[in-house]
């Protein structure tokens, strides 16, 4: 069972995401949170593996304890959990400062149901999630930085051959599964291969790494 905390400020929204989540068979809701600093201190308590997080909330804000979650306590009290990243407002500043915080997605409140729970199965298993309307604005955002030829072909020689391959259909959305099929490997390979790009490429989640192939040529 994915153990999950929801931290909203607003009852009702808070009291819908709950229920939705405990209607799932692999989820458990097992703590509930008015704001950022309550969630921390749930997090001490209950131990989640996903938390459910609004942006905007009063004595603690989402941003921050974001922040504080994904790394956890340097003593252990707090350990750390994935955070998936929840708001009204569809707007730059909250994506780029969730991401950079180090939550695992960034979805809107009016997503639909199964959205919000792949959300949740997606950064439970180490990956990242980003709504449609966010995923365009952020690649906008990257394209204009790449490098130049010479510095994206020294980056990209890190890389063996068939990790470039693996990086380019990810940039293409498929799963491990489909990237399997696609170059005629198990899943469970493919998932060494985006382990060691992970690693190679000293970035935390595969979000990371589609950014990382468009800035590089490796996708168009």
């Amino acid at each position: 069972m994915i153990r999950v905390l929801v931290a909203d400020d607003q009852d009702l929204v808070r009291a819908g995401a709950v229920a939705v989540v405990d209607a799932a068979e692999d989820m458990v809701v097992v703590a509930e949170a008015a704001d950022g600093g309550a969630a921390v201190e749930a997090q001490r308590r209950h131990r989640a593996d996903v938390v459910l997080m609004d942006v905007r909330m009063p004595v603690l804000d989402g941003i921050e304890a974001t922040r504080r979650l994904v790394t956890g306590a340097a003593d252990g009290s707090v350990p750390p959990c994935r955070v998936v990243m929840l708001t009204t407002f569809d707007l730059d500043e909250y994506l780029f400062a969730a991401l950079r915080a180090g939550a695992s997605g960034f979805l809107l409140k009016d997503a639909p149901t199964h959205d919000l729970l792949a959300g949740v199965r997606v950064a439970h298993r180490g990956d990242a999630v980003v709504a449609p309307s966010a995923t365009r604005r952020l690649l906008a955002h990257a394209v204009p930085r790449l490098p130049d030829v010479a510095a994206r072909t020294a980056a990209v020689a890190v890389l063996s051959e068939q990790e470039r391959r693996v990086v380019g259909l990810l940039a293409e959305g498929l799963s491990n599964a489909e990237i399997g099929a696609r170059i005629f490997v198990s899943e469970a390979t493919v998932k060494t291969y985006v382990g060691r790009v992970l690693a190679k490429l000293g970035v935390r989640d595969r979000v990371q790494v589609v950014v990382w192939a468009f800035r590089h040529g490796l996708a168009e």
